[in-house]
């Protein structure tokens, strides 16, 4: 295994409102290759609704309608480049998320490192890094 393979197979976060955390995240998400891969209502999962994205038929992020989670989260998604992290950014602050951090170098983790941050409409630390240099 290299340092850039995923260990972590999906993650969920609880959301206190789970239209708005659905339409957030298909718009903030898109840029990176993510999109909707699966939705549970509560009716099949016994408990809360869901809904899974990823990409291709596999659910790496999910959001459950279970309220808002507290403390809020620090979530990064990898981006394929430095485009991708400045087109999140954007359609992140479109869907109504906060500027957290906008897209450049941060040297204090290491010189390779081009992210940008977000805060989600629940307040949640979204984060896009990518790790290539610019084409």
């Amino acid at each position: 295994m290299t340092e850039l393979n995923l260990t972590i197979d999906h993650v969920s976060l609880s959301v206190e409102d789970l239209g708005r955390a659905k339409n957030f995240y298909s718009k903030a998400l898109a840029s990176l290759g993510l999109q909707i891969v699966g939705e549970v209502t509560p009716e099949q999962s016994g408990s809360v609704g869901f809904v899974g994205f990823g990409i291709g038929r596999k659910g790496s992020f999910w959001v459950a309608h279970n309220g808002r989670q507290t403390p809020a989260t620090h979530i990064c998604f990898r981006a394929p480049t430095r485009a991708a992290v400045r087109d999140f950014h954007a359609a992140a602050l479109a869907a109504g998320a906060k500027d957290n951090g906008g897209p450049g170098v941060r040297p204090e983790y290491h010189d390779a490192y081009y992210a940008a941050f977000v805060l989600s409409p629940e307040g949640h630390n979204i984060e896009a890094v990518c790790f290539e240099d610019e084409p």
